[in-house]
């Protein structure tokens, strides 16, 4: 039997001179399995990615290419789709209010989907993506990258094993002080405090958090938010005023299957006190563990201590230090990369993959559901 003859696969890279799309998809991921020689299948066969650069940029563009010893870009997204193979791979890591047109186009000439989120600007968008992929027959997949932090992974190794006993609550804290832009900069885009241009935390982290609950406890059934503009005044890159009429912080109950009651508070407009910028916490009859971006602790049912509430003597117990570190167990590649790989044997090898777009469009409809909640100032169910 002779071995399987390695070949290339042609990833068109739409929006690669932002910080996410060059940092983490180009270079710490597809150039990275260029590095390593390509992708090696379960047939022993070895795949190369050959990256095509996609923006509106071209100096920038040039820039990247020359930087990196690529030869492949182009400013022409309609050209670039007409003239690679049907069953490449389409990206996309622009900004939300483009993707939905050029997901489209794309799959509509045979591409396979490998998209950032949200994957539309409402969820008729995201469900009808979902739609027209299956209708294409190609292949579709939505990045979920909060999964593979070696916290969460522990999280969901503990959830797994069945630590937690009945699992009652998830408590999460997320976000950062983002600077409004004028005496320092900001370390967000103005778009993102934009509500005309796709910007806004609901729609940018409540599509996180539907792939991390569904994930770690099962789906959400019913959500209750309060989406809020805190900081109406900031400064974009060119140093100009501009309103922000995005909410920048989101304040959420979600319910899930069994009981189960989740909290996450997410703003930019938090200066931290914890030990990371993600926080969640997962409360059970057996244990509790508390887990960040890279690690997790627990307290199991049989070593919690009995705290006493007196506020006439001054607390001596130090809470920290009585919960017990999760160790790594494990080698944790970059999360991106290996997400990275995964979709590609989804597409090469036919292996399972459960993140496509049904799932971005459930992330999609979360975040409307909440920013309805916040507008009626009521329960919604999902």
């Amino acid at each position: 039997m002779s071995t399987p003859v390695s070949r290339s696969l042609t990833v068109l890279m739409n929006g690669v001179t932002g910080r996410m799309g060059y940092r983490q998809h180009l270079v710490r991921s597809v150039l990275a399995i260029r590095e390593q020689g390509g992708l090696r299948l379960s047939d022993g066969s070895c795949v190369q990615l050959e990256p095509v650069l996609i923006g509106r940029d071209a100096r920038k563009l040039r820039e990247m290419a020359d930087r990196h010893g690529l030869t492949q870009y182009t400013t022409d997204l309609d050209e670039a789709l007409a003239s690679s193979p049907a069953g490449c791979i389409y990206f996309d890591a622009q900004v939300t209010h483009a993707r939905e047109a050029a997901l489209e186009a794309a799959m509509a000439l045979g591409k396979h989907i490998y998209t950032e989120k949200p994957t539309a600007s409402t969820a008729e968008g995201a469900h009808t993506l979902a739609r027209l992929a299956r209708e294409a027959g190609v292949k579709t997949g939505v990045v979920h990258d909060k999964l593979f932090l070696p916290g969460i992974a522990k999280l969901k190794r503990l959830v797994d094993a069945g630590f937690f006993g009945r699992i009652l609550s998830l408590r999460g804290e997320f976000g950062y002080w983002v600077f409004e832009g004028d005496w320092q900069r900001a370390q967000r885009p103005s778009w993102n405090y934009r509500a005309a241009e796709g910007g806004g935390i609901v729609s940018d982290m409540f599509c996180h958090w539907s792939y991390v609950l569904e994930h770690l406890l099962g789906p959400v059934r019913a959500v209750t938010a309060r989406a809020v503009t805190h900081i109406p005044r900031r400064w974009d890159e060119q140093g100009r005023p501009y309103d922000a009429t995005a909410d920048d912080a989101a304040y959420g109950i979600f319910e899930l299957g069994g009981g189960v009651i989740a909290q996450m508070n997410s703003s930019w407009c938090v200066r931290v006190h914890r030990d990371e910028l993600l926080e969640l916490q997962v409360d059970g009859t057996e244990g509790s563990a508390v887990a960040g971006l890279r690690n997790c602790r627990i307290q199991h049912r049989a070593t919690t201590p009995m705290p006493v509430w007196n506020p006439d003597m001054p607390v001596r117990e130090r809470f920290r230090e009585q919960w017990q570190e999760v160790p790594d167990n494990h080698e944790f590649d970059n999360g991106f990369k290996v997400q990275w790989e995964q979709f590609l044997r989804h597409v090469l090898s036919d292996e399972p993959y459960a993140f496509d777009l049904t799932s971005g469009a459930r992330g999609v409809a979360l975040a409307e559901a909440a920013l309805r909640s916040s507008a009626e100032g009521r329960r919604i169910e999902l």
